[in-house]
């Protein structure tokens, strides 16, 4: 095990806690750190990542856990549907582990990530949202689309892999300011 990898699962093990005190800040918070392991990637040189995909999910169950700890103090029904998302998620996981197809991440997306964001989310800024299936349903496919989206651009298409993180920072930079 090298130094780079203690030094990025210390990163993200530490981004993963505060979503125990502060559900919405903390998700976002454990969901910036989640990135930034790529950032720190690119610019520690402590002896490499050897197989950054499984590295990276299994540093994702150490969020996760902290989101579902949250999540089981949800009254029902965000609590079942997170439970379930979660479940699901974690059957993927162990699929991708066992076979290393990333591939698999499409057919298991972690909408339980986005599922919990949109419910600290609301618990935070709506309290009186009407938990219905019909509010619920339309609110979960729009998150099963967005995800199923970034999902198939990270691991069915694999748009990122020949671009480093400080690219991608360049790249977004450049557009924004309107330089070349």
């Amino acid at each position: 095990m090298t130094l780079e990898v203690l030094v990025i699962a210390a990163v993200r093990i530490a981004g993963s806690l505060p979503v125990l005190r502060w559900p919405f800040a903390g998700g976002i918070l454990a969901v910036l750190v989640d990135l930034s392991d790529l950032l720190l990637r690119d610019t520690l040189d402590l002896g490499g990542i050897p197989d950054y995909q499984s590295f990276d999910k299994w540093l994702d169950q150490v969020y996760m856990a902290a989101f579902l700890v949250v999540a089981l103090r949800w009254p029902r029904p965000e609590k079942t549907i997170a439970i379930a998302l979660y479940g699901w998620r974690l059957v993927g996981f162990v699929a991708f582990e066992a076979f290393g197809d990333r591939g698999l991440l499409l057919l298991f997306p972690n909408v339980f990530e986005f599922w919990f964001l949109f419910v600290a989310a609301v618990h935070r800024f709506r309290p009186g949202f009407d938990w219905r299936p019909v509010t619920v349903a339309p609110a979960l496919a729009v998150l099963l689309a967005l995800k199923e989206l970034q999902e198939w651009a990270i691991h069915g298409a694999r748009l990122f892999d020949g671009i480093s993180s400080l690219d991608a920072i360049d790249i977004v930079r450049r557009w924004l300011t309107g330089s070349p």
